[in-house]
């Protein structure tokens, strides 16, 4: 056994990021050398030791894990943003993901957490998700899906194109009739969409209130009309509440990939166009070709 024990302890010493385990209490147990590279904590001053950003900004985060990545074994998971003071003095700025321990009973045991500098790592554009888990599965399992799309659109083997979609009643329903008459709203106006997608058309929860569709469609006119249809789409959808009938309307942005630019540029022009049409009054689709916005009502 503690021949085993040796090995896993060098293959975490040998691991390029940071990796801090923590138990139950909230006492570091395991500090790896490349953790004491990025912060300058060495281990001697952080294991079963009381150092303040060392153990509580990774632990806890300050409050930057809420919509971000706790993993409990998910893949694709965002990590978070977390900023404090290097030992040296100057500002760091880490990517971090956590990962709660559970023995074989499923009790909470500790905590792990991996981490490196930020400078690699810049948020993709989403919408808010108000805690809601699902809707937290759904952005991972979906910017997974981008990337691979994006990717291959850099390659040259893909075209890529992208609708950003809010639903322009979400937030008065939710203020007057509850979280719940809204969620029941977006779930039935996802599965309207979704029953509508073309082949080869991806789509999913992008926010509390909003849909991203990945879509083939990359000339710019049809990429309109596409947003415009789903639009159409939307308001087919009926919904009802305690005999209340809420109209159902959406606004959509619609932006082509372009070469040279990055996935984030590509999701800040589709969701620029998005409040375009959003302001514009709703129940209408704009399109980004570029730096340019034209509206289609």
């Amino acid at each position: 056994m503690s021949g085993r024990n040796e090995l896993m302890e060098a293959a975490l010493e040998a691991h390029p990021e940071g990796i801090a385990l923590v138990d139950a209490a909230g006492q570091v147990l395991f500090w790896n050398r490349a953790a004491e590279t990025i912060t300058g904590f060495t281990g001697i001053e952080v294991v079963a030791r009381t150092a303040p950003w060392a153990i509580d900004l990774l632990v806890h985060g300050c409050g930057a894990w809420d919509g971000a990545s706790r993993l409990d074994g998910a893949s694709g998971a965002r990590p978070a943003l977390l900023h404090g003071r290097h030992k040296l003095g100057g500002d760091l700025a880490l990517a971090a993901r956590r990962l709660v321990l559970r023995d074989g009973l499923g009790e909470r045991i500790g905590t792990a957490v991996l981490f490196h500098p930020a400078e690699v790592v810049e948020a993709l554009p989403r919408g808010e998700v108000g805690g809601d888990e699902t809707v937290e599965e759904s952005q991972a399992q979906l910017e997974a899906r981008l990337s691979e799309r994006f990717e291959k659109f850099l390659q040259g083997s893909a075209e890529m194109g992208l609708i950003w979609l809010i639903v322009d009643q979400a937030h008065e329903l939710r203020r007057t009739h509850g979280a719940r008459a809204c969620e029941t709203m977006m779930e039935r106006t996802e599965r309207s969409l979704a029953g509508e997608l073309h082949p080869g058309e991806e789509m999913g929860r992008w926010g509390e209130d909003e849909f991203l569709i990945l879509t083939g469609e990359t000339q710019p006119e049809d990429l309109l009309t596409r947003g415009q249809c789903v639009a159409g789409v939307a308001r087919s959808t009926e919904f009802r509440w305690w005999g209340d009938r809420v109209s159902v309307t959406v606004s959509a942005g619609a932006a082509c990939a372009q070469r040279g630019e990055t996935l984030i540029g590509l999701l800040e022009r589709a969701k620029a166009a998005m409040f375009s049409s959003l302001h514009a009054g709703g129940n209408r689709a704009t399109l980004a070709p570029g730096r340019q916005l034209c509206t289609r009502s």
